[in-house]
């Protein structure tokens, strides 16, 4: 691996997770749970086979991953994150919170998978009303379908669809997560093709995470 030869625990860190596509691989690990090679890189697309191969070996050189034969009928090798790679999830949420900024624009060579619509929801809401009874939403875009499900004050998703949604949202990715982070209302998100039917009050239940609540936040020093 290369090192910024720096004493100092950022650049130490930056030495182990720092390159092209590393954090990619650790958020696939974490909203996928153990994974195949080919889990792996279907949820990554656009990174080559080798530097795939190059990517894990680093991690599991440096005690994020581990790699384990699973037993029939899945017979193949199993990636997973290790106690310390699982530590990179509050790095990783605030990363993502802080990109939100960046995501009016949805370019037209983006790729998108449905467990990136599914962990959106989970990483960067909250249930406004804890108390409420629980309810269903689906969520397609661009192909690609995810459910949240909101009940016991918590905000839980999934990929795939559900039988009896309470609410659907379907649109192109950028309306659905542009309505779900707070970036977009109901009406901008429906004038980029987003259709919403069913309970649209329960979008007022589902509410962007407070900033004062975003994973990192601190009070600045004084």
């Amino acid at each position: 691996m290369r090192s910024y030869d720096q004493y100092c625990s950022i650049a130490r860190g930056l030495d182990v997770v720092g390159d092209r596509w590393t954090l990619l691989i650790v958020r696939e690990l974490l909203v996928q749970g153990p994974c195949r090679f080919t889990d792996l890189k279907n949820g990554l697309p656009g990174i080559a086979t080798n530097l795939l191969s190059t990517r894990l070996k680093e991690l599991e050189s440096a005690g994020l991953i581990t790699r384990e034969d699973a037993p029939p009928p899945v017979a193949t090798v199993l990636y997973q994150l290790t106690d310390s790679g699982q530590e990179l999830e509050p790095v990783l949420k605030a990363l993502g919170m802080w990109g939100l900024r960046f995501m009016a624009e949805e370019r037209p060579g983006d790729a998108f998978r449905a467990q990136w619509l599914a962990y959106a929801p989970a990483w960067f809401t909250v249930d406004a009303d804890p108390d409420a009874p629980p309810a269903v939403i689906q969520l397609i875009a661009a192909g690609e379908t995810a459910v949240i499900e909101l009940r016991d004050g918590q905000v839980h998703t999934r990929t795939g669809t559900s039988s009896d949604p309470d609410l659907v949202l379907d649109g192109p990715p950028r309306a659905v997560l542009g309505l779900l982070g707070g970036i977009l209302d109901l009406d901008s998100a429906g004038h980029l093709d987003l259709t919403a039917t069913g309970r649209l009050d329960l979008l007022a239940r589902l509410r962007p995470v407070p900033q004062d609540q975003a994973p990192g936040r601190r009070a600045a020093h004084r």
